[in-house]
């Protein structure tokens, strides 16, 4: 899959996995029907677009007992599309539709700082 992406030089900016399913997002749809193309051989496909990516970053993400449950907390009105957390101990990533993103980041702003 991610040779797809390559060969159309569109690089990725959150990835999340499960058993079942992979999820991206990405910034540049230049190339989009072709990578599409290319990868519903490969099963199901579905695009979301409007989507916003809000990232916590900072030593705090990884030493912070309970922030996880602060950043749910704040969230719980909104409705989430991803959570991407592993790749660094520093950042959090959250992916939400356009329309929500101000109101996540007020929330997040209230709940967690």
């Amino acid at each position: 899959m991610f040779e797809i992406f390559e060969k159309y030089k569109t690089p990725i900016d959150v990835i999340t996995t499960s058993e079942v399913a992979i999820s991206v997002t990405i910034d540049n749809i230049y190339y989009l029907d072709s990578i599409l193309s290319e990868l519903r051989p490969f099963g199901e496909v579905e695009v979301d677009q409007e989507q916003s990516i809000i990232c916590l970053v900072g030593n705090m993400v990884a030493e912070r007992p309970g922030l996880v449950s602060k950043i749910f907390a704040s969230l719980q009105d909104v409705p989430v599309r991803m959570i991407s957390y592993g790749g660094s101990r520093h950042n959090i990533s959250i992916v939400v539709d356009t329309q929500y993103k101000s109101e996540a980041l007020k929330k997040l702003n209230d709940g967690v700082f």
